[in-house]
């Protein structure tokens, strides 16, 4: 028979994981509890929560994701990122941590339906954030626009100072 406080982790553990955008698994193994609390500050930045989770009760909450090779990633002490924003930015942020506390290492992940292995996570870490793609793009598309605009304008621009020194000519 479950007891009520593991009953109430599992349900609190998969309403996080319906809300998320993605689960960004990692071993904390060997750091401290200011260094957990500063990773969690960090993330909760970049709008995801930080929970050291139990393996079995994790894999309760999770057992819609059975299928999909989460339960393989489930070994040794987990914590996991629940990413509500751009997961993109949270594993830039644990990838950034990890750079500075060698003991976190992260396991792999589930973004947007899909099983992410550890060196996956760690490619997502080097993408550049939404904004910066959107404003990439849109510079993308504003190029050919703003080129074709001054061309334009130029042929406009000649025509005006052609038809202006034939009025000239005549005018002399």
């Amino acid at each position: 028979m479950p007891r009520e406080d593991k009953i109430e982790v599992v349900r609190e553990l998969r309403e996080d994981i319906e809300r998320s955008n993605a689960l960004l698994l990692t071993d904390y193994r060997g750091l401290t509890v200011k260094e957990i609390s500063a990773l969690r500050r960090s993330l909760r930045e970049a709008g995801a929560e930080y929970k050291v989770v139990k393996n079995s009760l994790f894999e309760l909450a999770a057992e819609s994701m059975a299928d999909s090779g989460l339960p393989q990633l489930l070994e040794g002490p987990t914590a996991v990122a629940f990413v509500r924003n751009d997961p993109v930015l949270s594993a830039k942020v644990i990838a950034d941590f990890m750079r500075e506390h060698k003991t976190l290492s992260i396991k792999g992940g589930f973004v947007e339906g899909q099983l992410y292995t550890a060196d996956q996570i760690q490619a997502l870490s080097k993408v550049p954030p939404r904004d910066v793609l959107v404003a990439q793009l849109l510079g993308s598309i504003q190029l050919p626009i703003s080129n074709l605009v001054g061309t334009l304008q130029g042929l406009v621009s000649s025509l005006v100072y052609t038809l202006q020194a034939v009025a000239d000519q005549k005018a002399a």
